[in-house]
């Protein structure tokens, strides 16, 4: 292997997220297009949080897209945007999380996992 290569796989990193200010552990996080889930709260001497962009994770979805309330379906895709609370629903217009394993109502919110795009 070169022996330039730090991370093999690079599926959890040490990163200044781009979205929220100050990620608590267990919260999706955005780092610029990619979209994962903060293991730890931000180290607030360094700004950096650890970061994991692949597997599943249980995250609060709700039921929207950008038409409105609409019902989510196991594995339909999810997105996140900056703006909304909770960030994931299936409002195409904001950054790709992955997919639903679990369904959400049209207009409700609901913790269900997540198959992170990674």
């Amino acid at each position: 292997m070169a022996l330039n290569i730090v991370h093999e796989i690079g599926d959890q990193l040490d990163i200044v997220v781009s979205h929220p200010a100050a990620p608590e552990s267990g919260q999706p996080v955005r780092w610029g297009e990619l979209v994962g889930v903060a293991l730890a709260d931000e180290d607030t001497a360094t700004g950096k949080t650890p970061v994991k962009f692949n597997g599943t994770a249980e995250l609060s979805v709700k039921g929207v897209n950008g038409g409105g309330n609409s019902a989510v379906a196991d594995g339909d895709q999810l997105f996140y945007v900056d703006a909304d609370t909770p960030p994931i629903s299936k409002k195409n217009t904001g950054r790709l999380v992955g997919q639903a394993m679990a369904t959400v109502g049209s207009g409700a919110t609901a913790t269900i996992l997540v198959r992170l795009n990674g």
